[in-house]
């Protein structure tokens, strides 16, 4: 049932049928953009790796282009490690903090979450029909009055007793 009530959000006009010129066009201006891309990182790499190995074509040897890419590899190297470290350490401390807080108390009360669960199920039902309905209508107009007010599932939760936060 869920599969025939589908709606496709989007569309594009490369993968329909027919529109031959559409994608000679923009399959062309992709191609040149990967060359534009590809062909600079392989002269760099390959005139890099000309200085090591005297059988490969120099493109260019100039010292400060060689000195450049060195002194980038460097900062990337730096970059790197800084990265691996914050991102370690982070991962330490949440662990810890994992450890210590979240499993020692439950963040929240799984009697009132089951509860809850029900009075906003039932509130929605109410205000907007059944969840069968919602989930296969293909089109629904809110009205003005079953708009929700602000705060009101708070309310509607204070009203019941099962607000947990204090």
């Amino acid at each position: 049932m869920k599969e025939k009530n589908r709606q496709q959000l989007y569309t594009d006009k490369y993968f329909e049928s027919g529109h031959l010129w559409l994608k000679i066009r923009q399959t062309f201006f992709a191609i040149i953009g990967w060359v534009a891309v590809i062909v600079p990182i392989v002269i760099t790499i390959t005139s890099f790796w000309a200085i090591f190995n005297p059988k490969i074509p120099h493109v260019w040897s100039f010292r400060e282009g060689i000195y450049e890419i060195k002194f980038i590899g460097i900062i990337l190297l730096f970059a790197f490690v800084m990265t691996a470290i914050f991102s370690t350490g982070m991962t330490i401390i949440q662990n810890r903090k994992r450890d210590r807080v979240v499993e020692q108390w439950p963040t929240f009360n799984p009697i009132n979450q089951k509860k809850r669960k029900k009075t906003i199920d039932y509130f929605i039902d109410n205000r907007f029909g059944d969840q069968e309905f919602r989930e296969n209508v293909r089109s629904y107009d809110v009205q003005p009055e079953q708009n929700l007010e602000t705060h009101q599932i708070q309310k509607l939760y204070a009203k019941k007793d099962l607000d947990d936060v204090d």
